[in-house]
């Protein structure tokens, strides 16, 4: 089989390696999303699938866009490709390149369709605080994520799995189960319409998502610390300073008596009050500037005492 893969993050490069290295399918070219400038001299770097890509020695594209561009559409239709693999591609495809694979264009998405339809789905289900997700292989059409899904797996979510996780662990089960479930959509598997109900939208995130509301209950902010650890990282400020929480967990048992950011103990980690009275133990933290360090080792060259707040 003829391939065209679309992707763009190094979510993304698991499938396309296991499609290099599936016998009887063959990537004819790859379409990513243009270098971008990035790290500490903000040079021009070229995405994690075009790299891989390269590596390889696959054509590669990277427009700026897709919709009325004409040199792209030729490209494409110059592959023949039997199957369009699209993985966090980023970009929206137009109906010209839906309809440019001779059998179907298909879709990996990281989530339990048609739960988490969109761009962050990963993130969506830990903030929510999902028991499960999983990756569908979807048929794709111009619908947001709309399409019907020929094969779905699980993946169960635990109390301290982290959005890293959670992304090391989908990437590779994706391309597991793209490369197994292909063959029977080339031999004509039909695709499952997605069910009506139980549709919510995982939007992008934003940037202020990050920083932490301590007037919510510590559960949630334990699933925010979770969801951007370790990196970017969920943030508060203290004494005017940022600062980065990697890790930590809910303070089971205990009630505090003071307001929603207060410092409730310091010690070998950092407790902080937050709503209802709940407790968020801080384990492992990041000052502006610094390391990542245990909490403990934090207090020992700080100021910080119960009572003193910690803001948005």
């Amino acid at each position: 089989m003829r391939i065209v893969f679309a992707g763009t993050p190094g979510f993304s490069v698991p499938c396309l390696q296991a499609l290099i290295d599936c016998p009887g399918m063959e990537v004819v070219g790859v379409v990513s999303q243009p270098d971008r400038k990035s790290g500490r001299g903000m040079k021009l770097n070229p995405s994690a699938v075009k790299q891989a890509a390269l590596d390889a020695g696959i054509d590669v594209i990277t427009p700026e866009r897709l919709r009325d561009n004409a040199e792209a559409l030729a490209w494409l239709q110059s592959k023949q490709p039997d199957l369009l693999v699209v993985v966090a591609f980023g970009m929206i495809l137009p109906k010209s390149w839906l309809d440019a694979p001779n059998i179907v264009p298909v879709n990996v998405h990281a989530s339990l369709l048609p739960r988490w339809r969109g761009a962050a789905p990963i993130e969506r289900a830990l903030l929510a605080g999902d028991s499960k997700t999983g990756v569908c292989i979807m048929q794709m059409e111009e619908g947001l994520d709309t399409g019907g899904i020929y094969a779905q797996q699980t993946l169960p979510i635990g109390d301290s799995t982290t959005g890293s996780d959670l992304w090391f662990a989908l990437a590779p089960l994706g391309a597991q189960l793209l490369v197994k479930t292909l063959p029977a959509i080339a031999a004509g598997l039909q695709p499952v319409p997605q069910a009506a109900d139980g549709i919510t939208y995982a939007s992008k995130l934003r940037n202020e998502e990050r920083v932490i509301d301590w007037s919510l209950p510590a559960s949630s902010i334990d699933r925010l610390v979770r969801c951007f650890s370790p990196q970017p990282g969920a943030r508060t400020q203290v004494q005017g300073r940022w600062l980065k929480l990697i890790a930590g967990e809910v303070v089971t048992g205990q009630q505090s008596l003071l307001a929603a950011g207060a410092v409730a103990g310091t010690g070998s980690t950092l407790d902080i009050s937050c709503g209802d009275g709940t407790i968020y133990r801080v384990k492992t933290l990041q000052p502006e500037g610094k390391k990542a360090m245990a909490a403990a080792d934090y207090l020992r060259g700080s100021s910080l005492q119960t009572g003193d707040f910690l803001t948005s």
